[in-house]
């Protein structure tokens, strides 16, 4: 090989411990933060949201299912799309069984503003078990500033306003659906807001790219370039799918 990366098995062991020592370092920052976010406080949530589910109506405190926590990932689908988000579903794809979740008295849902019926159908397609319910003709989805307008609330996503959006030059982001996930507790039929993410906040989601970073080749997409599971092409990976949203 002609790569200049092929040295010997001592330069490599070189390099490695460089790297490792920088991974602890991310690591160690990473649990302190970790800890920081458990430490926010909440705010306790007046407003009585009714969602849509297989089962029918649904309140927030429903959405727990007896549990103390729940995490809700605020999934791409506008009522007028047929089709969920790419994105978002290269997310769900990588979200692995919720027993694990349950076991530490959490629950987790996935959110969108399309009607229960377009939910439904597409779920089956994609092969979900997760519980997904539909927010339409609620605020939940502007409240929680995941879905855009202006002639229904002021535009923000994540944390910043319009005009913060336009000077960075990501006014798009201010428009219409994104993604996110929030994080609520419960006490009794009480529910308090305690964390929520966008932009790329929510990427510890997509396990894939961990692995993939583990690689020399590395994530080698975005994370709107991957395709639904099932328009793969080849084992491969390749595909000419376009991606309906970014």
């Amino acid at each position: 090989m002609t790569d200049p990366r092929v040295v010997s098995r001592e330069e490599w062991l070189a390099a490695r411990l460089k790297l490792l020592a920088q991974e602890k370092e991310v690591t160690r920052m990473q649990d302190a933060v970790t800890a920081q976010r458990r430490e926010l406080p909440m705010v306790r949530i007046d407003k009585e949201y009714m969602f849509e589910g297989p089962a029918g109506s649904a309140r927030l405190v429903d959405l727990f299912e007896g549990r103390r926590q729940l995490i809700v990932y605020h999934f791409m689908f506008d009522p007028s799309w047929e089709e969920g988000c790419p994105s978002c579903s290269f997310a769900v794809d990588n979200i692995g069984r919720l027993g694990h979740l349950h076991a530490s008295d959490t629950a987790f849902v996935i959110v969108s503003r399309a009607p229960s019926p377009k939910i439904e159908k597409f779920r089956a397609r994609m092969g979900w078990t997760i519980p997904w319910y539909s927010s339409a003709g609620t605020d939940f989805n502007y409240d929680f500033h995941v879905t855009n307008d202006e002639s229904v609330a002021p535009v923000e996503y994540n944390y910043k306003d319009k005009a913060t959006l336009e000077r960075e030059g990501i006014a798009y982001l201010g428009a219409g659906e994104a993604h996110g996930l929030s994080v609520f507790f419960r006490e009794d039929d009480a529910v308090f807001h305690t964390y929520s993410t966008y932009g790329r906040g929510p990427e510890f989601l997509l396990s894939t790219y961990h692995y993939l970073d583990l690689t020399p080749l590395g994530r080698q997409r975005y994370v709107n370039e991957f395709p639904y599971y099932d328009t793969y092409s080849d084992e491969a990976g390749h595909s000419h799918h376009e991606p309906g949203c970014h």
